[in-house]
């Protein structure tokens, strides 16, 4: 099963980032890091068809089967380049729907970092209810937080966990499809 990792924070070699490669020393994954895109607004007159969004989509929608959003908790809520994102999935729903059609079935997880150990409440509701609606799996999501610029050992434990779930969805995926 090919992944990929869809990382939204403004600083590419930060926190965010920190937990990111600690995922991909547990898994294989490609890694696409939106503060090197180019990625417009929502436009209801899709006036924005020039920038970086649909390659990747169309991309993502070809080639990978699962997908982790990986974001720092900006003011409770995901960052802002990656609410850009989310909202720009409505192309795929207006625009360019074939590619939305080929989200359908796909693998969604979600991992936050914050600053701290506290789970922002909700914080996790806008990815699970855009998988419902795309018609993807929401596979779950992880918390975790940087201290003292290191990942610790309870934030460890949680990602190594993280990764035996998303190879349990793997596995099942698998038999479901024999």
């Amino acid at each position: 099963m090919k992944r990929i990792i869809i990382q939204g924070s403004s600083r590419s070699k930060e926190n965010t980032n920190k937990v990111v490669r600690l995922l991909m020393k547990e898994l294989e994954f490609d890694v696409v890091d939106l503060s090197l895109k180019k990625i417009e607004y929502f436009d209801y007159e899709f006036k924005n068809q020039k920038d970086d969004f649909l390659s990747i989509i169309k991309q993502i929608a070809e080639e990978y089967e699962l997908i982790v959003f990986a974001t720092p908790v900006y003011w409770y809520s995901m960052s802002g380049i990656m609410k850009t994102f989310f909202d720009r999935l409505s192309d795929c729903l207006k625009i360019e729907k074939e590619t939305g059609r080929k989200l359908i079935g796909k693998n969604m997880a979600v991992i936050s970092c914050g600053s701290d150990e506290t789970e922002t409440e909700g914080f996790f509701t806008p990815f699970r209810n855009s998988a419902e609606y795309l018609g993807m799996t929401y596979l779950g999501n992880i918390h975790t937080w940087i201290e003292d610029e290191l990942v610790s050992n309870k934030v460890e434990t949680r990602i190594q966990n993280f990764v035996k779930l998303l190879l349990e969805a793997e596995t099942n995926t698998v038999i479901n499809n024999m």
